[in-house]
């Protein structure tokens, strides 16, 4: 039986989970939230390492910003994404106005972007707001 460490959204601990139990809804063994609750985790400059390079799924991140339409406009369709395509993949969202270090770090130049990374690596990105047919189109193209 394969296992995966996965970062737990609410206290960034790493939780190592059985593979084929990832859609039973585990907690995290140190605070018992739910570690897949459907909702994108928030990513700072804080925890952004652990979670890409101790995360053992690909996870998906929207860079945004408070005063960006279109990001407010993806906002709703990146949430639905997360709730039907957890746990295969973890989605988080990156505040570029709040990590600005990293977001030039991550070399960001217009929002929204995704990132996709897998073993803590960029894998593929995308700007632009996506409707969810398309996101998940995109998504599967780069084999999550």
């Amino acid at each position: 039986m394969t296992s995966l460490n996965i970062v737990c959204p609410h206290c960034n601990t790493t939780n190592r989970l059985p593979e084929d139990r990832l859609g039973d809804n585990p907690h995290c063994g140190k605070c018992k939230e739910e570690v897949f609750d459907g909702h994108p985790m928030t990513l700072t400059s804080a925890n952004a390492s652990k979670v890409l390079n101790h995360t053992d799924m690909p996870v998906l991140v929207d860079c945004w910003a408070s005063w960006c339409g279109p990001c407010k406009s993806f906002a709703p369709i990146f949430e639905a994404a997360a709730r039907e395509l957890e746990p295969d993949v973890r989605f988080a969202k990156l505040s570029t106005e709040e990590n600005e270090q990293l977001a030039m770090q991550w070399n960001i130049r217009s929002i929204p972007t995704l990132i996709l990374f897998k073993n803590g690596k960029e894998a593929a990105r995308v700007s632009g707001a996506l409707p969810l047919n398309q996101l998940k189109h995109w998504l599967e193209q780069q084999g999550v």
